[in-house]
């Protein structure tokens, strides 16, 4: 950076220098804010797949273990089991099924709050870059 001081007096440079740097760290302070405010959007984004999942698994539930088990229970019957062993069957693969459902919609509401998420990375690129740029100019 030969010819960069114009001839200004040092303590002037270095005036100037101080000023960039503060400049420069109110900047980063304002992106890691921005940069967080995000995190936490996506953050609450996962907390609300977590709760519809929990909604529809109770809901999932009530209403398919009440119909989808009457109707299997009947066709157990059909093909010759006791009511009783029909309801018993019936309601275990309904109760499973409704299970399985829940747990996808709830882990992949989970996957959201990995620790990879929470990275400020726009944040950490650009101090490197800025602690590149102050020690180049020193």
């Amino acid at each position: 950076m030969a010819g960069f001081n114009d001839g200004r007096p040092l303590t002037e440079l270095l005036g100037s220098l101080a000023g960039d740097i503060s400049s420069l760290f109110r900047k980063e302070i304002q992106l890691a804010k921005a940069e967080a405010s995000e995190k936490a959007t996506e953050m609450a984004q996962s907390g609300v797949q977590i709760a519809i999942g929990a909604i529809l698994a109770l809901g999932a539930l009530g209403v398919l273990l009440g119909a989808a088990v009457s109707g299997l229970a009947m066709w157990f019957v059909s093909m010759g089991f006791t009511p009783p062993g029909a309801n018993a069957l019936a309601a275990l693969i309904v109760g499973v099924i409704v299970a399985i459902v829940a747990w996808l919609f709830i882990s992949r509401g989970l996957s959201g709050f990995k620790a990879r998420n929470l990275k400020l990375e726009r944040t950490a690129t650009s101090l490197q870059r800025n602690a590149t740029a102050v020690k180049e100019k020193f």
